[in-house]
């Protein structure tokens, strides 16, 4: 029993924060009766937890859910196993699983997600639903005690799947590795293991076992030694969750 929504992104270029993503966030909560959250801010790297929490509360209590931020807890387990629902923001991956690792909420989150509470993630905060956190797109800058992550999925997901280097002028600007050669990177080493391509403005939810993809664009799947293949909103994904 998995109710998650899990975007790739929380904000597109020129709207608010979080802009496009509370329509669905206002859905989800309004299937859950979500009243309350307790926040993880723990990816936030270059500004305090105070001002993580206090950005993130102004969008949800206009939707009517009061949020919380785990960093102010005495006991963070025990609050993990009363709330009502969890919200794990994005910036740094690498940064929120040293953190969850180092205060043993890797475990509490995962037992709470997997007895039906609902989740709510953006970015880092969706990685981390993966086995691992083997599919960011961040920079090691902290080691966590281990790569593991919540494990609610059988696949990885990469958030902010782009298609291609920037193209300026008609001519690629950036001559290195593409999104994919890195999936593809991954599926050599990790050859039994799929990767959800989820691009900008688009999310999946899952509710109970049924998954579907949110938003506009088509998500992308990789798989070892097969094309890429593409799956709309209309398409079904159920494949996904097997």
């Amino acid at each position: 029993m998995r109710n998650l929504l899990l975007l790739s992104n929380s904000t597109n270029y020129g709207e608010a924060y979080l802009g496009w993503a509370m329509a669905e966030i206002e859905l989800f909560a309004q299937s859950y009766s979500i009243k309350e959250a307790l926040f993880v801010p723990y990816a936030g790297v270059s500004f305090s937890f105070d001002d993580y929490e206090n950005k993130v509360i102004a969008p949800f209590k206009k939707i009517g859910v009061a949020v919380s931020s785990i960093h102010r807890c005495e006991d963070p387990i025990k609050a993990v196993k009363n709330a009502q629902c969890i919200i794990v923001g994005g910036g740094n991956t690498f940064h929120l699983v040293h953190h969850l690792h180092q205060y043993k909420l890797m475990s509490a989150i995962r037992n709470r997600a997997l007895e039906g509470m609902p989740y709510i993630g953006w970015s880092a905060g969706s990685n981390i639903a993966s086995p691992t956190l083997c599919t960011t797109n961040d920079m090691p800058i902290i080691q966590p005690e281990s790569f593991d992550c919540l494990n609610l999925l059988p696949f990885q997901i990469n958030p902010h799947y782009l298609d291609q280097n920037e193209v300026i002028d008609n001519m690629i600007k950036h001559g290195g590795e593409t999104r994919e050669d890195r999936i593809t990177e991954f599926l050599h080493a990790n050859p039994n293991i799929t990767v959800v391509g989820l691009r900008e403005a688009c999310a999946l939810r899952v509710d109970a076992n049924e998954l579907t993809l949110r938003g506009g664009k088509s998500l992308r799947v990789f798989k070892f030694n097969q094309e890429p293949k593409e799956f709309k909103n209309s398409d079904d994904i159920q494949f996904l969750l097997k």
